[in-house]
């Protein structure tokens, strides 16, 4: 079994490298064997260095995802810096929070743009470049707990990320045949810094804990098994599935 889960010399593209989620994920790919492209809006260095100790290469792709115009040069940059591309992993997602009586235009188009459209857009150019190559392929789309619930003052990204879900579905019906697997992940309450707010109310940090069978906020490590699964041979029966990683939270 350890072959199936071996990705030496593959190519991992992980968008929101720099922190968080995203920086766990790649350092965790780099862990069995890929090269990382990363792709932020501002400094990867802690990720890069993370990566190349591991005696991996790390390529930085600088891009803001609010626009979709970066992501055929996002792809371009990958394949002219290391020659293939073979994983995706759709992790870059920003937050805002209002009531959705008071919730603005510009609140729902930013979370939406950077959400679920660039992962879309970047998921058809990666998918485009195997099925070119005639290779295997594997995205890896990050949903969320609020892609099975409806959450509070979280409008756009409630939507963004059932879309995710629904999403991951529709491309897997389209390109499992084409030996693509689009599969995603649902993190339950992370502590990173998009949830920065929440662990400093003491009460709504209580109302969480509380829920959370596991009883404690998970973190970016506690995504490194499920990322590495799905990036793998391990995973190439397995298309259009949503893994809940959340401490047992949709289990309450």
């Amino acid at each position: 079994m350890n072959t199936a889960f071996d990705l030496s010399g593959k190519v991992a593209l992980v968008t929101g490298s720099n922190t968080g989620l995203g920086a766990g994920m790649a350092h965790a790919l780099a862990a069995v064997g890929c090269d990382i492209v990363g792709v932020s809006r501002s400094d990867d260095s802690d990720t890069a260095h993370r990566v190349q100790a591991l005696g991996r290469r790390y390529v930085g792709v600088s891009a803001d995802l609010a626009e979709t115009a970066c992501v055929n040069d996002i792809v371009r940059a990958a394949l002219e810096a290391c020659g293939r591309l073979d994983v995706l992993v759709n992790n870059a997602g920003i937050i805002r929070r209002a009531d959705a009586l008071a919730f603005s235009v510009d609140d729902w188009d930013a979370v939406m743009n950077v959400n679920l459209k660039s992962a879309f857009f970047l998921a058809q150019a990666a998918a485009r470049h195997f099925v070119e190559r005639q290779q295997r392929g594997k995205i890896i789309n990050i949903a969320s707990m609020l892609s099975f619930q409806g959450g509070i003052r979280v409008a756009s990204y409630t939507a963004a990320k059932s879309g995710i879900v629904g999403l991951t579905r529709l491309l897997a019906n389209e390109w499992a045949a084409r030996g693509i697997n689009v599969n995603a992940i649902a993190p339950g309450y992370m502590a990173t810094s998009n949830t920065a707010a929440l662990r400093e109310d003491e009460q709504r940090n209580g109302e969480i804990l509380a829920r959370i069978p596991a009883g404690r906020w998970g973190t970016p490590d506690d995504l490194a098994g499920p990322a590495v699964f799905l990036a793998s041979a391990a995973s190439d029966y397995v298309h259009g599935h949503t893994l809940a990683v959340d401490g047992g939270w949709l289990a309450r």
